[in-house]
């Protein structure tokens, strides 16, 4: 099918049909597995009867659902939004498939701000807990995620900014911050470390409104701000002569792209924790069923939206009563799928 021209407001993008079912159809099955997700708890549901809860507020499970079950399920959905519109849009600039917000030193520089303000707070000086660990720990995420895409940044401008030299700064300093959040591990209370170990594992676990609101805030804003650059996006696809012949600034085009991969990135993890390979498999999978030249920023965010809702709910039943993080559960399907790229890129 051959894409359409649609036009608002003087504007105009391309709509390829079968991205806009992609899209649509991946809305729906997030929908269904959120609803079969909300079932299961101390109080089992039919799927009617969440749905009832939902939209009649005198139903006897409303409170049930609607402050505990519906808030995991949204920051589910929305976190591998966010992560997977990151990764589209890393990939676009770097022009490699393996290219994630973990090379733009996001995740790790979030996990390391984290571990440290767990592990050196330490249970004998009070540590982290009630209102400070709902607010601290993501404000720590936050502004860990935003140093380390600053110092990745910072090492990888050299009169301008090259795909190829900013993975390997990424790969680099994400290298140094692993060793150093393992270093932390090691040093710190072992009641600490174990704290520390659950959040940098990614988990949904009571998570609630408080945590749906930053990463839906960031997504209304920052969607329609890459839509509006999808334009400069599709022509950094071509060599850097090819861009600037298309009259497109390139450096300015990458680095607020750039901007806009970090802070979806950033909130993501601020919510979440790091939620592995998200980021990295659904702008592929995207790629694929959309037939497209480079990843599609809106297909990309539904199907990362769609991973990590099934892998919440595998998480909550495979091994039930026991609940797995979801961090674990993406970071196991998501381990061969590394190995397929590698695969596919050595033939």
């Amino acid at each position: 099918m051959s894409a359409l021209a649609l036009r608002v407001a003087g504007l105009s993008w391309r709509v390829r049909p079968r991205g806009v079912v992609v899209t649509v159809g991946g809305l729906a099955v997030v929908v269904l597995l959120m609803a079969l997700n909300m079932r299961i708890g101390d109080i089992p549901m039919s799927v009617a009867e969440v749905l009832r809860a939902v939209v009649d507020a005198g139903s006897d499970n409303h409170f049930v659902v609607m402050e505990l079950r519906l808030p995991r399920a949204l920051t589910g959905a929305l976190v591998g939004a966010a992560l997977a519109l990151a990764g589209a849009i890393t990939q676009s600039i770097a022009r490699n498939p393996l290219a994630s917000p973990e090379i733009l030193g996001v995740t790790t520089g979030a996990s390391v701000t984290v571990v440290a303000g767990v592990v050196l707070s330490g249970s004998a000086a009070g540590g982290v807990s009630g209102a400070l660990a709902t607010f601290g720990i993501p404000a720590l995420a936050l502004l860990g995620g935003l140093a380390g895409a600053v110092i990745v940044y910072s090492l990888a401008w050299r009169r301008g900014l090259d795909g190829y030299r900013l993975v390997l700064v990424g790969i680099g300093v994400a290298a140094v911050f692993t060793n150093v959040k393992f270093w932390l591990l090691t040093v710190g209370d072992v009641n600490d470390t174990g704290r520390a170990m659950v959040w940098i594992s990614g988990s949904l676990n009571g998570r609630g409104w408080e945590h749906v609101g930053p990463v839906a805030l960031a997504l209304a804003v920052l969607i329609p701000a890459t839509l509006l650059g999808t334009r400069s996006l599709d022509a950094l696809r071509f060599g850097d002569d090819t861009v600037t012949s298309l009259g497109v600034r390139m450096n300015l085009a990458r680095g607020l792209m750039i901007l806009a991969a970090v802070l979806l990135a950033a909130v993501a993890t601020a919510s979440a924790g790091p939620i592995a390979f998200v980021a990295l498999a659904s702008p592929q999978i995207a790629l694929r069923l959309t037939r497209s030249a480079q990843p599609p920023l809106l297909a990309s965010a539904v199907i990362g939206a769609l991973l990590t809702t099934a892998a919440d709910l595998i998480a909550r039943t495979a091994f039930s009563p026991i609940e797995l993080p979801v961090g674990v559960v993406t970071a196991v399907l998501g381990a061969p799928y590394l190995i397929h790229l590698i695969w596919r890129a050595r033939k």
